[in-house]
């Protein structure tokens, strides 16, 4: 027993819990609850990490109570040279992060299994002056988590783009309305009466176009957290998936459309809806029941609230009639989330401070597209906090996105515009 095979166990360890958070994550994301089979799987996934718990304690008093080496020599021990595909990878992400360290050190040796392809500007050739990218499992890995700790990121519309091209430029039809002759642009069908000859139409297009925005974050790490390299692993992971999950988010309602994604609130295509005459409340009945009635009709089945959690208070005050307009989680609706005309409310922080447009949005966000490319990138440099005696960690994200609409649609019947993303107007 040593130290290595310690370290596979957690890392096998690692990869049970992760695998019954994405089942559970999956589940929570579609607004449902798990399966029989999904409930079978965490089961199993909770004992085997419960199993794997017993292995790691029983590992580590067997290696507290080795005895120190002898000082007389040994035989050489015979061991199987490891095939080159185990040689090329790590047992986790922070046992490669300490070899990263090791390497960058002054008189560090070089891993085998690092990469020594070096960052822009340095030198390819000297381990001290280079940067080592992350292996590939373990980026696509923390690009995952983003998106899964991310509640509107896992909605989106997500196309990934080549290696070869930083922008996506797609073909939308133009259409703004759906009176005769404007449907699809400018297509146009007419009963045989109606005409004495065939009258041609056509429709009409628009271009969107997307462009790599860079999401970054920069993380220093002391000697004494390097060293352990279980706590790195957790403490990279978690904190950098959260925080571009909530960056990400952020950037889908509130991005400016300049160095960033453009947001839904700032898009030309949102409905806001005055707020009622005299209207002293923060929010009331006929606040909602319009905003309801403004969402694009084929959107409801996909549709949620996004909600301030500071405007929950008001919102169960709400009645129509004498009955509730909103239902808590598991009340009436038997759903593990509250409802509001039978869709999801979600409490979001990027919503915006109650009275301001954005603290309650009616969307369907998968009417919103992002582009990305090549997942997160990692580098690493100890010059940059040398005095501190600290190793640096950059993470690179190259994304954009918007709204797939750029304007409202005007109804066949009727003259109250509709779209898949409606708030309500300063109150």
């Amino acid at each position: 027993m040593n130290i290595k095979k310690v370290l596979e166990m957690k890392s096998k360890r690692e990869d049970a819990r992760l695998k019954a958070m994405a089942v559970l994550n999956g589940a929570e994301a579609e607004s449902r609850y798990i399966t029989e089979a999904e409930q079978a799987e965490v089961d199993r996934l909770e004992n085997e990490i419960r199993a794997w718990d017993g292995n790691i304690a029983r590992a580590e008093r067997l290696l507290a109570l080795e005895p120190e080496p002898d000082t007389c020599p040994e035989e050489p021990e015979t061991r199987t040279r490891p095939s080159s595909n185990d040689e090329k990878r790590f047992a986790n992400f922070g046992d490669q992060m300490l070899a990263v360290y090791r390497a960058a050190a002054p008189g560090g040796s070089v891993d085998t299994r690092l990469s020594t392809r070096a960052a822009i500007g340095l030198n390819e050739t000297n381990p001290s002056d280079g940067g080592f990218l992350v292996q590939q499992d373990f980026v696509k890995e923390l690009l995952k988590r983003a998106y899964d700790t991310g509640i509107l990121a896992s909605k989106v519309r997500k196309i990934p783009i080549t290696s070869s091209s930083n922008a996506l430029k797609i073909k939308a039809v133009d259409e703004n309305s759906r009176a005769n002759g404007a449907r699809w642009g400018g297509v146009q069908a007419y009963w045989e009466n109606e005409a004495d000859q065939l009258i041609s139409s056509k429709p009409k297009f628009r271009t969107m176009e997307l462009s790599l925005k860079k999401l970054t974050g920069l993380c220093y790490a002391t000697d004494e957290l390097l060293e352990d390299a279980s706590a790195l692993d957790t403490v990279i992971r978690e904190a950098f998936a959260e925080e571009f999950g909530f960056k990400i988010d952020d950037a889908i309602l509130n991005g400016k459309g300049a160095g960033e994604p453009l947001g839904i609130l700032n898009s030309t295509a949102i409905v806001k809806v005055e707020k009622e005459q005299n209207q002293t409340d923060k929010i009331t009945v006929e606040n909602l029941t319009k905003m309801w009635s403004r969402i694009w009709a084929r959107s409801r089945a996909n549709a949620a609230w996004y909600i301030n959690q500071e405007l929950e208070p008001y919102l169960y005050t709400l009645m129509l009639g004498d009955k509730p307009v909103y239902i808590p989680a598991g009340g009436l609706s038997e759903k593990p989330y509250a409802t509001l005309f039978g869709r999801p409310v979600v409490p979001l922080e990027q919503c915006s401070t109650i009275g301001d447009p954005g603290d309650i949005i009616l969307a369907d966000i998968g009417q919103y597209l992002m582009i990305d490319k090549g997942g997160i990138k990692q580098a690493s440099s100890m010059h940059v906090r040398f005095l501190y005696d600290e190793q640096v960690f950059r993470f690179i994200y190259r994304v954009d996105g918007q709204p797939v609409w750029n304007r409202p649609l005007t109804p066949y019947k009727g003259s109250a515009a509709v779209s898949p993303y409606v708030t309500l107007a300063k109150r």
